[in-house]
C-alpha cells in the first residue's frame, strides 16, 4: 500500500484551528465556543471541557488588524480612485466595509487562537504570583 492511501490523523494544531474558525469547542468540535459575540462559554455544553482557561487576550485583535491591513487596506491603496475621489466619498466607501469585515473576521480569528492554544495546551496560570 502506498503512503498516500493510508489515512493519517490530522495534527492537533490543524484540528484546533479548524474547530475554532467554525466557532466550535476545540476539544470535541460539537459544543459552541461563544455565548455572545466574543464572550467565550465557560465550559463546553457537549463535552464539559473548560473553555475559559485559554488566554486569548489581545492576540486576536492584533492578528485581525494584520490580516485586514495586509489583505485589504494595502491593495486598496493601489486603486487610483482612492487618491482622486473626494474624501467625503472615499471615507464612507472604505471605512464601512472595512468595519464590517473586521467585525466578521474577529470572532473567527479569536476562535482560531483559542484552538491553537488548545493544541499546544497553553492555559491561564492561576498560581502565578502577582
Amino acid at each position: 500500500m502506498s503512503a498516500m492511501s493510508e489515512s493519517q490523523p490530522a495534527s492537533p494544531m490543524l484540528i484546533g484551528l479548524k474547530r475554532g474558525l467554525m466557532h466550535r469547542c476545540p476539544n470535541c468540535g460539537d459544543g459552541r465556543l461563544y455565548m455572545r459575540y466574543l464572550k467565550v462559554d465557560p465550559e463546553c455544553e457537549a463535552c464539559g471541557h473548560e473553555l475559559a482557561c485559554y488566554p486569548a487576550d489581545d492576540g486576536p485583535a492584533y492578528f485581525t488588524i494584520l490580516l485586514i491591513g495586509h489583505l485589504v487596506v494595502a491593495p486598496l491603496l493601489f486603486f487610483p480612485w482612492i487618491w482622486q475621489a473626494s474624501p467625503f466619498v472615499v471615507a464612507p466607501a472604505t471605512l464601512i466595509p472595512l468595519a464590517l469585515l473586521t467585525l466578521l473576521t474577529l470572532p473567527r480569528v479569536k476562535g482560531a487562537v483559542i484552538g491553537a492554544l488548545w493544541a499546544i495546551r497553553l492555559r491561564k496560570a492561576e498560581d502565578t504570583p502577582a
